[in-house]
């Protein structure tokens, strides 16, 4: 009988545990450990933060639906991972701590023969001063309950609007090396259309302000999309979305401290300047979970399983070198810690090797440059070949230093829709898709990826495929029937 232990209960978890729990008997024992109660499809966040659609279409129960499956639930926090055993015992185990099922603070070792950690990114907004929602001057809507918060602080700003007060709004990245541009794009745009379809949109400033080198970068070096017989660049496509709408931006910009009404920012130029806001929705920085590892005797090994920002360490070349002599071959194919190879790390819990983005620095020393972006469809594929290596592993199929499956994000396409309004007849998105997600050089030496399969259109029917997504991803999530045929 073989153990699989999952780290979280996000995209990648959900669905590394859901496949295996598929493959295997009863006789193998899935277990998935996470301080989260719901399982929540987090791209449909953007429509909480505006008050189209409420936490409970998002968002799931895990315990009820893990036990229908036959997953071992433990709404706990990983606090580390012992992957040579210890204390007398050579099976190794993490140690949890739980934070709900009527457990909260009690400690546990959980055993495992496979580990993975998808335990996806924490949020930090104390990597910027006076940032967030719980303890800063800033909204955020990177999970539901945030989304909820800044749809209810959204509705101050329209009710002044609608009292004939001019407001302020920013929305963007609060950080010079966070990442998630696109959620920030989406959201911008929402709000505007919220605001516009009430009348009041001249009433309203509306700024984007972030860490792109330039707008439609979204954390990947930009892409170039074949349309109407011209080659555009995301920079075109992103700009004139904006631009349409009156909403003016700001590039090349890391955010270093919020205070109430007033943002401050460094410039790529070295320049620090001041803007105001009435309301305001920033990113934050991403990091790892914090977790620590130790080996048998109880020594620190913690930098064998993770880098100092706290995400895992993979099968990636992390030889720091010139961006010029940045390969595709940088990034990991399997997921696996290298010391230890049967524990993965799908998703966003994996080190990047480098950003993708082209990293620039100001005269100050800062390098305002978007982190990688590992979300969405990504988290969901890794997941998937996370959960098939590790299945053929145990059904004696293949080794572990010879897994069939991989999931190389340079050797991968994603597809994105960014929404752009909501309702039947007048919402609208632009659909995205890129290939591969991390630029290969060497076999696309014109633009880095493929043209064939990297394209982009916007339009009404984007925005029914986004409600089309929405709900064919929550009835995959949700284990419906034949979960197993739709595409990650």
């Amino acid at each position: 009988m073989a153990k699989v232990v999952v780290l979280g209960s996000g995209i990648a978890g959900h669905t590394t545990a859901a496949y295996l729990r598929k493959w295997l008997n009863k006789s193998h024992q899935v277990v998935v450990v996470s301080p989260a109660k719901y399982y929540q499809f987090t791209p449909s966040n953007i429509w909480v933060g505006v008050g189209r659609m409420k936490p409970e279409q998002v968002r799931f129960e895990l315990e009820p639906k893990y036990k229908k499956w036959g997953i071992d639930f433990k709404q706990a926090k990983a606090v580390s991972i012992h992957p040579e055993g210890g204390e007398g015992s050579d099976k190794p185990y993490v140690t949890i701590q739980y934070v709900g099922q009527g457990k909260e603070g009690q400690t546990e070792t959980v055993d495992y023969d496979f580990l993975v950690n998808a335990t996806g990114p924490q949020l930090r907004f104390d990597k910027t001063e006076g940032l967030g929602p719980e303890h800063g001057n800033t909204v955020s809507v990177c999970n539901f309950e945030h989304a909820s918060h800044a749809w209810s602080e959204l509705q101050k700003v329209i009710k002044k609007l609608e009292a004939g007060e001019r407001q302020n709004i920013v929305i963007g990245i609060g950080h010079p090396g966070a990442t998630c541009q696109g959620a920030a794009f989406e959201y911008i745009l929402n709000v505007y259309h919220e605001i516009d379809r009430r009348g009041l949109s001249d009433l309203a400033t509306i700024t984007y302000i972030t860490n792109e080198y330039e707008i439609g970068d979204f954390a990947m070096g930009g892409a170039y999309i074949r349309r109407n017989g011209y080659i555009t660049p995301t920079k075109i496509f992103a700009e004139s979305f904006l631009a349409e709408r009156e909403i003016y931006w700001i590039k090349r910009a890391g955010v270093k401290k919020v205070e109430k009404g007033k943002i401050h920012y460094e410039t790529l130029s070295g320049e620090f300047k001041e803007l105001p806001y009435d309301f305001a929705m920033l990113i934050p920085a991403f990091s790892g979970p914090g977790m620590k590892a130790f080996d048998k005797n109880g020594g620190d090994i913690t930098e064998k399983l993770f880098k100092p920002n706290g995400f895992m360490v993979v099968d990636a070349d992390y030889t720091k070198k010139p961006y010029e002599e940045w390969k595709a071959s940088d990034w990991p194919e399997t997921l696996q810690n290298p010391s230890y190879p049967n524990i993965f790390a799908p998703g966003i819990a994996f080190a990047p090797p480098h950003t993708i983005s082209k990293p620039f620095t100001s005269p100050n020393g800062t390098t305002i440059v978007p982190a990688p972006p590992r979300t969405g469809m990504p988290s969901g594929v890794m997941g998937k070949v996370t959960a098939q290596n590790i299945y053929e592993v145990i059904k004696g199929k293949a080794k572990l230093d010879k897994l069939r499956h991989k999931a190389s994000m340079s050797k991968m396409g994603a597809a994105c829709i960014v929404s752009a309004g909501y309702g039947m007849t007048n919402g609208m998105a632009a659909t995205m898709t890129v290939y591969p997600i991390v630029q290969d050089w060497d076999k696309y030496p014109e633009f880095g990826r493929s043209l064939t399969y990297t394209m982009g259109e916007p339009g009404l029917a984007g925005h029914w495929l986004k409600w089309f997504m929405h709900y064919m991803f929550l009835h995959k999530a949700k284990g419906y029937p034949f979960w197993w045929l739709l595409p990650e």
